[in-house]
């Protein structure tokens, strides 16, 4: 009976440890999302992508307007020149104003000082009155064109800050000018 109690007990213990090395692993899985979810997941995705090309088309227009306005404020920056001791405006010069003042119109924050400027030939003070007189031509050209005069100032810097300080014809003529500052 001994015998039979232990073959019992023994049996039993190899029973109950053979049932445990083959017990079944959980798995653990995260539930298939419900459709509804998935689709606001999708819609949110879509919705950023949206607003990532609209951002990106965004700078791109904006480099564009900062690409336009540079090469506007080197066109504002050409200069008017003159014949010998005259303050009148050549056609050449009523071109290039007025393609300043389309940009002028086009960008109303932008102002300009119209300097104008002499050879040095004359008197110190007559080369003031005819710088003056230059950039007033300039001046009053682009009013006429509808530039909002507070916009516009002018200064005349006579024979001072020549381009070509050489006596000749050629830097004359380079020296009679109107140039214009801009500040925005």
């Amino acid at each position: 009976m001994k015998m039979k109690f232990l073959g019992l007990l023994t049996l039993c213990l190899l029973f109950a440890l053979g049932s445990a090395g083959c017990a079944k692993k959980e798995v653990q899985s995260q539930p298939e999302p419900q459709p509804a979810y998935q689709e606001q997941v999708d819609q949110d995705q879509a919705a950023q992508e949206e607003q990532q090309q609209a951002e990106q088309q965004l700078q791109e227009a904006e480099l564009a307007r900062q690409r336009e306005f540079e090469a506007s404020l080197i066109e504002l920056g050409t200069m008017v020149h003159f014949d010998f001791d005259k303050s009148e405006l050549k056609p050449s010069a009523r071109d290039i104003l007025q393609r300043k003042a389309d940009i002028l119109k086009q960008y109303p924050d932008v102002t300009m000082v119209i300097e104008g400027y002499c050879d040095d030939r004359g008197t110190q003070e007559y080369n003031l009155a005819l710088g003056e007189r230059r950039a007033r031509a300039s001046y009053e050209f682009l009013v006429l064109l509808g530039v909002a005069p507070e916009r516009l100032s002018i200064v005349s810097y006579g024979e001072e800050n020549p381009i070509d300080p050489a006596q000749n014809e050629t830097a004359w003529a380079l020296n009679r000018r109107d140039q214009f500052r801009i500040s925005y």
